[in-house]
């Protein structure tokens, strides 16, 4: 007889323990301790005493682990998940989504469903739901969808979100758990949030938002003495009664300036973080100036954007890269055009 029969006996049966296992893990519960503990002193006792309704309660007992064990492996098969996510989302923002769960079983509904979230085992990324959603049932062949709050803890590219459904049914003595990748990619924006230096730039932006020039604009200027072009309309009688010469109002210009930023993507050697803080500080200067529907360029490596979305979109992805020296400084902008430059050099 060959030496290795045993291995043609083993592997087959390794085979199927991990065919019947899955991706399902297990965890015994507290409640799953203390019943093993009772089924041990009921065997014992059963093997001791010889007692045949101690070998009754005893085959019971492990019955009801089996029983556990098919039906917690049951409910799990068959679910898939599917995540909704609007079209903007920010980094760091609580954003409004929808989780539906479908169950495949077209007869056996699935009781009990905890699902929450992991973070990712390779790329060490945060989970995104905050709090675990709990499903009493799941009917066979339907679907149950609910609203969540997911929050996404960088910007960049997120290809990829791990949940973990899990289950205690039927008895509580096993936690089941498996894992689900959901494969969906996701452009988070930057955090839209104000940094230390962004209300100090605009607040240096609104005295350029208008030119004190004369014009049909809506804040006072000046009271002049009236010309034959100025028309009926400008002449300020209050100031001609108490001249004695007709006088006209004159209103400053207004004149939207274009905004541009310039972000600069050379960084010294360990400067990352600052880097980031930049991309978030143009993000809220861009997100602001467009709510107060300013123009706005955002300019880097040559390239403008001009539109919100795409702006921020280029920020999601944008990245630094190490040099020994910043950018050269541009030309002057034009009169029309308002100019701020981001550096981590400076």
């Amino acid at each position: 007889m060959d030496g290795k029969w045993w291995q043609k006996v083993w592997t087959p049966l390794v085979r199927i323990g991990r065919f019947l296992r899955g991706r399902v893990r297990y965890r015994v519960t507290t409640g799953g301790l203390l019943f093993l503990l009772a089924l041990i002193i009921t065997g014992s006792g059963a093997f001791l005493s010889g007692n045949n309704l101690l070998f009754l309660v005893f085959s019971a007992m492990l019955a009801l682990v089996l029983v556990s064990g098919f039906l917690g492996r049951l409910v799990l098969l068959g679910l898939k998940l599917e995540l909704f996510l609007p079209r903007h989302v920010a980094a760091r923002a609580p954003t409004d989504a929808q989780i539906r769960i479908l169950n495949l079983k077209r007869f056996t509904p699935s009781f009990s469903i905890e699902l929450s979230s992991r973070a990712a085992p390779l790329t060490g990324e945060p989970p995104i739901l905050s709090s675990p959603i709990y499903f009493p049932v799941i009917e066979g062949g339907g679907s149950v969808e609910v609203p969540v709050q997911v929050t996404f803890p960088y910007r960049g590219r997120h290809r990829e979100n791990l949940f973990v459904l899990s289950t205690r049914f039927p008895f509580g003595f096993l936690r089941r758990e498996v894992s689900i990748p959901v494969s969906r990619e996701t452009i988070v924006y930057p955090a839209i949030e104000a940094g230390p230096g962004t209300e100090l730039l605009l607040a240096g932006l609104e005295g350029e938002a208008a030119t004190q020039e004369r014009g049909r604009g809506q804040d006072f200027y000046r009271i002049r003495p009236w010309e034959a072009s100025d028309g009926v309309r400008m002449v300020d009688w209050k100031s001609t009664a108490h001249t004695g010469v007709l006088q006209a109002r004159e209103f400053a210009r207004e004149e939207n300036r274009t905004v541009e930023i310039i972000l600069d993507r050379t960084i010294p050697r360990g400067a990352e973080a600052r880097f980031e803080a930049l991309v978030e500080e143009c993000a809220y200067l861009i997100w602001t100036l467009s709510d107060r529907v300013t123009p706005f360029a955002l300019v880097c490596d040559g390239q403008a954007q001009t539109e919100v979305y795409a702006a921020l979109r280029y920020l999601a992805m944008v990245q630094p890269v190490v040099a020994k020296k910043g950018a050269e400084q541009p030309m002057e902008p034009a009169e029309s055009t308002a100019r701020i430059t981001l550096s981590a050099w400076e």
